[in-house]
């Protein structure tokens, strides 16, 4: 059941780190596309909250982002947020995404978009109609530390992903990536021993590729 028999490649909903945007993540996943073309499209999306303070490389016209913040304005992936801010807003921009330039096949999330994309992972698990994709491909992600947030780790989350690994990853170690990868059911888990991005060397294409191919479009819907 390769993608290819559905007469177009699979596509993915592209949810970049904090601190990055939708152009930025565009063009530190080239070599991803490039590994993925024929099988699979990637269509990033911008998260809705410009990070405060911009970054050394901001123009003005593309500020950084994020999908939550676990204290005003700032992010730790590690903070136990007790009032963690700007997630409701940020599901609904993944459901708009989804409905306007879908049909959507899978996720592929990377650090916090990654976190974002397994907790979109349990809502569409329990059968939330705004969410109509049918895996995810996690790289460096973890599980929210804020209590408010626990609910979507509460049961094993029944949706199939592949969790990427980096073995020298200084911003979400290696642990934090593992544990999230307990919290589905059936998790494939590749490691690497590059740090912090999507990798896709050739040992990580192939694990993507054999992934993918469980997979035909429209499946999700």
């Amino acid at each position: 059941a390769g993608a290819m028999s559905g007469g177009r490649p699979l596509r993915l909903l592209g949810l970049h780190g904090y601190r990055q945007s939708e152009r930025r993540f565009h063009q530190r996943t080239g070599a991803l596309r490039k590994a993925l073309r024929g099988r699979a499209e990637l269509v990033a999306v911008n998260a809705p909250h410009p990070v405060p303070g911009g970054g050394e490389d901001d123009d003005g016209d593309d500020p950084p982002r994020g999908w939550w913040f676990s204290g005003p304005g700032t992010f730790e992936a590690g903070e136990v947020a007790e009032a963690p801010a700007g997630l409701e807003e940020s599901l609904s921009a993944v459901a708009a995404a989804l409905a306007e330039h879908g049909p959507f096949d899978g996720l592929l999330g990377f650090s916090q978009g990654a976190a974002l994309a397994a907790m979109v992972c349990a809502l569409r698990a329990r059968g939330d109609p705004r969410f109509p994709v049918a895996f995810a491909i996690l790289v460096a992600g973890f599980a929210s530390r804020a209590p408010a947030h626990s609910h979507f780790y509460r049961e094993p989350i029944a949706l199939p992903t592949l969790h990427v690994v980096g073995d020298a990853d200084a911003v979400i170690a290696a642990p934090l990536s593992r544990e999230l990868a307990q919290h589905f059911v059936e998790p494939v888990v590749l490691t690497h021993p590059g740090g912090h991005f999507v990798p896709a060397a050739a040992p990580q294409k192939k694990a993507y590729l054999d992934f993918l191919d469980q997979f035909c479009p429209g499946q999700g819907q």
